[in-house]
């Protein structure tokens, strides 16, 4: 992503933030489509130069849209979904039904007749009920992988582990339920058994976990005698939310991890699989700002300063959430000094905060433009309607070109479902 001020303004791609806004109004979602695309290459760049058999998934939590899934196609992508909505987005974006995998900790009956009648690819199964629900729906063979838990703990936020032993996701190779699992697919009528997927958690920033899981999943699948046909690793490859974070090494991490693959499969005498990763986060958050347009200033003597904005925890969770930490930009560069100031919300919560003593001009004003940095992920995905907020609307920019991807939500929109 490409943020400079030109004449003392900030721009994306050479494209004015201020007028953006004052055709999209504010809160807006500004994606950089190059951005984007250039992460989706990255990835394929890497398993292209090992010469391997591989797929990269695109986690559709992150942030999903019909024109998102147009462009993840173009960009030879395949597609995870975890919801019949999520499945629906991308049927009605003409994205292959074979290329979409249904993960989901507690898939209902209702999603998974939908995912098997639209005629989806790969179901991840997550629990031993499911093998079952999944074989009595079925009327035709479904390939299926099974997500198990390796045990490996990551340093991030407990909310976001997601490969420990305890955990509301996939079965344990410790105490034998994931072995269990993959009998009881062996032994279905309609199930077939291609391999297993797992993932640690987000926002991990080196390979060092990735290498550790490799390695208790071979040493598994050895002392098992499990074939798998597919090894999907997961994602979870961190991004860059302020100074203090790390990015996940795209090129090397992989160098590394791939290196590991191989040696592990030589040593165990295994073939070698078709290899699946799970980006959503290091694909979409860095391409993507939030513009805001300042409201109240208040000044506490001796306390605090708040900046509030029109927008807040309805479209940017993350940090009522997580303690999530930003950096934010004013779209006009000021002049004069910078003082601590709180930037918050506009929702009636006092956890509505988008950052604590971030430095900001002393004479920021109404009207003026913030913009917040790497909010491509989980940020419009996780947007409600509290307060009943309207989402944002949400424009991808290249150098030549800018388009609506997502129109604001109109007023009319809140209440299209009520009862009269």
């Amino acid at each position: 992503m490409t943020l400079t001020y030109i004449n003392d303004e900030l721009h994306l791609n050479g494209h004015s933030l201020r007028g953006l806004t004052e055709q999209y109004g504010t809160p807006l979602f500004v994606y950089d489509e190059d951005a984007l695309r250039n992460q989706c290459r990255r990835y394929h760049s890497v398993f292209e130069g090992e010469s391997l058999d591989y797929s990269i998934s695109y986690a559709s939590k992150a942030f999903t849209s019909i024109q998102m899934v147009k462009l993840l196609e173009e960009e030879d992508m395949k597609l995870d979904v975890v919801s019949a909505g999520e499945l629906y987005t991308a049927l009605e974006a003409g994205f292959p039904a074979s290329h979409i995998h249904f993960h989901g900790n507690n898939k209902t009956t209702e999603e998974i007749e939908y995912a098997l009648e639209m005629g989806i690819g790969l179901f991840v199964v997550d629990a031993m009920d499911e093998v079952a629900l999944l074989d009595r729906l079925a009327d035709q063979p479904v390939d299926v992988l099974l997500r198990i838990n390796p045990g490996i703990d990551v340093n991030t936020h407990s909310y976001i582990q997601t490969g420990q032993e305890d955990s509301k996701f996939g079965l344990s190779i410790q105490n034998g339920t994931a072995q269990e699992a993959i009998d009881r697919i062996h032994s279905s009528n309609q199930l077939n058994f291609k391999g297993v997927h797992y993932h640690l958690g987000s926002q991990i920033s080196e390979e060092g976990p990735f290498l550790k899981a490799l390695e208790v999943v071979f040493e598994w699948l050895s002392s098992t005698s499990i074939d798998v046909e597919i090894l999907n690793m997961g994602g979870g490859y961190g991004v860059r939310y302020t100074e203090e974070d790390v990015r996940f090494p795209i090129e090397e991490g992989f160098s590394r991890i791939i290196g590991k693959l191989k040696s592990l499969a030589d040593e165990y005498d295994i073939a070698f699989p078709h290899i699946m990763i799970e980006p959503g986060r290091s694909i979409a958050a860095e391409a993507g700002i939030t513009v805001y347009e300042v409201g109240v200033v208040k000044d506490i003597p001796g306390v605090s300063r708040y900046v509030s904005i029109d927008g807040g925890m309805s479209d940017h969770i993350r940090t009522p959430l997580y303690d999530a930490k930003y950096e934010v930009l004013t779209v006009d560069a000021g002049e004069g000094k910078n003082i601590d100031s709180h930037v918050v919300g506009k929702l009636c919560e006092s956890g509505d905060v988008i950052g604590k003593n971030l430095s900001l001009p002393e004479n920021i004003r109404r009207g003026d433009l913030i913009a917040v940095g790497t909010t491509g992920a989980y940020h419009y995905s996780m947007a409600s309607n509290y307060n009943q907020m309207r989402k944002p609307a949400v424009v991808f920019v290249t150098e030549d070109n800018v388009r609506e991807v997502i129109r604001r939500q109109s007023l009319k929109q809140l209440v299209e479902n009520d009862v009269i």
